[in-house]
């Protein structure tokens, strides 16, 4: 099951509760942006500069020498049309590529489909994080979700099969709705049974891992060390998903995005410096994404849902810079008061299934869409 050397591997980090992204990717050298944020802002002498016009929120400083090296791409306006400001609908249509309709299959899980067709490998993708993304769903597709690395292996260390049961009724509990009363018991007790068998095979990643990075102690931090053990430990994983929540700034935001972005700044740095050290960082890509951006003007204490955030990529052989058009701020370009989004999400998907994964594009995001040349 060991990766190819030439083999690629995503990693996507999900910022969940919608990421302000006017305030992780600032706009300062335009006027209307202090209009429209007189609180929640970052002053122009506090910004760490990426041009004239533009710089990262200060706590993004343990990854702006990735951008200063050009291993990191901002993708701006990020969305879709007829943008949802409810945190589920988005992030479904984000995670199924169906913005119309409420979908079950995920587009990981598709993608996954065809890159291990013959489920040869329950460990092509691992979710760090409690329950499974549905991103990743999808009927015949093993997928292992780790809640704590070095604990892992509850459903496998459990004695009596009545307790294994009750777990596998968890699981019906939680996915039967999205996958549909005919093939849920089948389905999710195979879900458990590939589980149990991930178990089996990912306890060595820790036994195989040292390095001298010190993450932070926190779940972030936690959750990319535990990518990178598995990935130092070659099992085969072409797809990590794990989150990070809290970004649902209504109130205090700036003290809250300051403690966020140090978090997750701070572990996407260790993480390339653990890969790197190793010598084990050419073929990995960081997708980080949110579900939707904010709202333009600030609530005077925090800002509310609004649309066209943004995204990052970030790897060794990204092709650094600004890619999209970061939305006008003036009130005659904006949606209803929202960043008008000019780049579709699913053009997006499109660039690092073709590009990256070497995958067709189209069957998975359910269509063609404008790509970005970000590799180098």
């Amino acid at each position: 099951m060991a990766t190819k050397s030439n083999d690629t591997v995503l990693v996507v980090l999900q910022l969940s509760g919608g990421n302000d992204f006017m305030h992780t990717v600032v706009p300062y050298g335009n006027p209307l942006y202090y209009d429209f944020r007189q609180t929640v802002n970052v002053h122009q002498d506090k910004v760490l500069p990426i041009d004239d016009n533009f710089g990262f929120h200060p706590h993004l400083e343990a990854i702006k020498p990735m951008w200063d090296a050009g291993d990191m791409a901002i993708v701006a306006g990020v969305g879709y049309p007829n943008p949802n400001r409810s945190h589920f609908r988005s992030m479904d249509i984000w995670r199924t590529c169906e913005p119309d309709e409420v979908a079950t299959e995920g587009w990981i899980g598709k993608a996954v489909q065809d890159m291990d067709p013959h489920k040869e490998n329950v460990l092509t993708a691992v979710n760090f994080g409690n329950g499974l993304p549905r991103a990743m769903v999808k009927p015949g597709v093993p997928v292992t979700s780790v809640s704590d690395l070095e604990s892992y292996g509850l459903l496998n260390s459990m004695q009596a099969e009545s307790q294994r049961s009750a777990a596998l009724d968890v699981f019906q509990k939680i996915y039967g709705q999205a996958i549909g009363s005919g093939p849920v018991n089948d389905y999710i007790r195979q879900t458990g049974l590939d589980a149990m068998k991930g178990a089996d095979i990912i306890k060595v990643a820790p036994e195989r891992y040292s390095s001298t990075i010190e993450y932070a102690d926190n779940s972030i931090a936690q959750a990319l060390k535990g990518v990178a053990q598995v990935h130092l430990a070659d099992l085969g994983t072409r797809v990590f998903y794990t989150q990070y929540g809290g970004f649902d700034v209504h109130a205090n935001e700036v003290e809250t995005q300051n403690k966020l972005w140090l978090d997750v700044s701070g572990a996407i740095s260790d993480f390339f410096s653990d890969l790197r050290e190793h010598d084990a960082s050419e073929n990995v890509m960081m997708l980080v994404f949110t579900e939707f951006g904010r709202r333009v003007r600030d609530n005077g204490n925090g800002t509310d849902h609004g649309s066209g955030g943004g995204s990052f990529l970030i790897g060794d052989r990204v092709k650094g810079g600004m890619y999209a058009e970061y939305p006008s701020l003036a009130p005659e370009k904006q949606l209803d008061g929202d960043l008008r989004f000019n780049y579709d999400y699913r053009g997006l998907y499109s660039s690092i299934l073709d590009q990256w994964l070497n995958l067709d594009a189209a069957p998975i995001v359910d269509g063609t869409y404008e790509q970005i040349s970000f590799l180098e």
